[in-house]
């Protein structure tokens, strides 16, 4: 079971919202970097398109010469200009094209080719010169914020906050995909990286999005107990205490918590040890009952309980699955 609530007494100490460690997106986007990126350079001319079926990764757009239409389903089209980059994060059914009525193909006719050499496609007409990218989550905790951003996210050069980091990273893509070095496939990797925690900056500061995290953020102290649920993962929280060091009442705590993020606090709090949990089991060697301390429970058999309800495998075989598959990091 979880660690017994202790007494906690006086005025806690404000939380510094400065400190790295109470970085609630920086913490969890650990948990959700790209595994494996792809990135293929296309040479379009009119009248060309590319269809991308429902896969289980996401794509990413990013248009260096021309324009191209993202067309993703059920949303509204998006022309792409040179510096915007359009991210497609759950695999929907998309098309990319120079005009709505050009007949589409298959972006991948199989396997996706990592060759970095620029594939031809289309007719003779205007130019269009595109990066498509293409790229699988880490597999060890759930992605929490992936989940929730909307089918479609634009990142434009010309945005008035992010603006010069999505110029100088998309800059540095062209860079390495058209004239390829010693370790442009890493360097390829990290910017997928950068590129993908863009644009979950941009979904987090976009008005109107889906419960989650990311929606949180806007209230500070729903934020604060996220920190402190991240920072203190171990400490035997209740919802009685975190909103005693938010400011509320636990009604009107537990109501907000579960109306911004999505589900009730302790059951995010659970998820999230887990989640922890996993990416300590894959990337070290330390005992399940250390783990299981670290992440706020007192027996293994308590934590293996909690453990396999949200990865549907025992602490033992998540582990040897990481090993046999290579995934381990240590």
């Amino acid at each position: 079971m979880p660690k017994t609530p202790r007494n906690v007494s006086g005025t806690p100490a404000p939380l510094d919202l400065q400190d790295p460690r109470a970085d609630v997106l920086g913490d969890v986007l650990g948990a959700s970097l790209i595994r494996h990126a792809l990135y293929k350079p296309l040479e379009a001319r009119a009248p060309w398109g590319l269809r991308t079926p429902r896969l289980p990764r996401a794509s990413f757009y990013l248009v260096a010469r021309g324009s191209a239409r993202l067309e993703v389903e059920g949303q509204r089209v998006h022309v792409l200009s040179p510096g915007e980059v359009g991210f497609v994060p759950h695999g929907t059914p998309h098309v990319l094209r120079d005009a709505p009525d050009s007949e589409p193909i298959l972006v991948c006719d199989g396997p996706c080719s990592p060759s970095l050499t620029p594939r031809k496609i289309g007719g003779r007409g205007a130019a269009t010169t595109v990066i498509a990218g293409f790229f699988e989550l880490s597999g060890g905790r759930e992605p929490m914020l992936v989940r929730d951003m909307p089918p479609l996210v634009v990142l434009s050069a010309t945005d008035a906050v992010s603006g010069p980091w999505i110029l100088a990273t998309v800059q540095l893509v062209l860079a390495e995909t058209g004239s390829p070095r010693p370790a442009t496939g890493l360097v390829l990797q990290r910017l997928a990286d950068v590129l993908f925690v863009l644009a979950l900056r941009s979904t987090a500061h976009q008005g109107g999005c889906a419960p989650s995290a990311l929606a949180a953020f806007a209230d500070q102290r729903i934020y604060d107990a996220l920190n402190l649920m991240h920072t203190r993962v171990d400490d035997p929280w209740t919802v009685e205490e975190l909103a005693r060091r938010v400011g509320m009442s636990r009604s009107g705590f537990a109501a907000r918590f579960t109306e911004l993020v999505g589900e009730p606090p302790l059951q995010y709090l659970a998820r999230w040890r887990v989640a922890r949990a996993a990416e300590l089991l894959r990337d070290t060697d330390e005992k399940v009952a250390t783990i299981a301390g670290r992440v706020g429970y007192d027996s293994v058999p308590s934590f293996s309980r909690a453990f396999k309800r949200w990865q549907n495998a025992s602490p033992a075989t998540f582990r040897r699955t990481a090993e046999r598959h290579g995934l381990r990091v240590k």
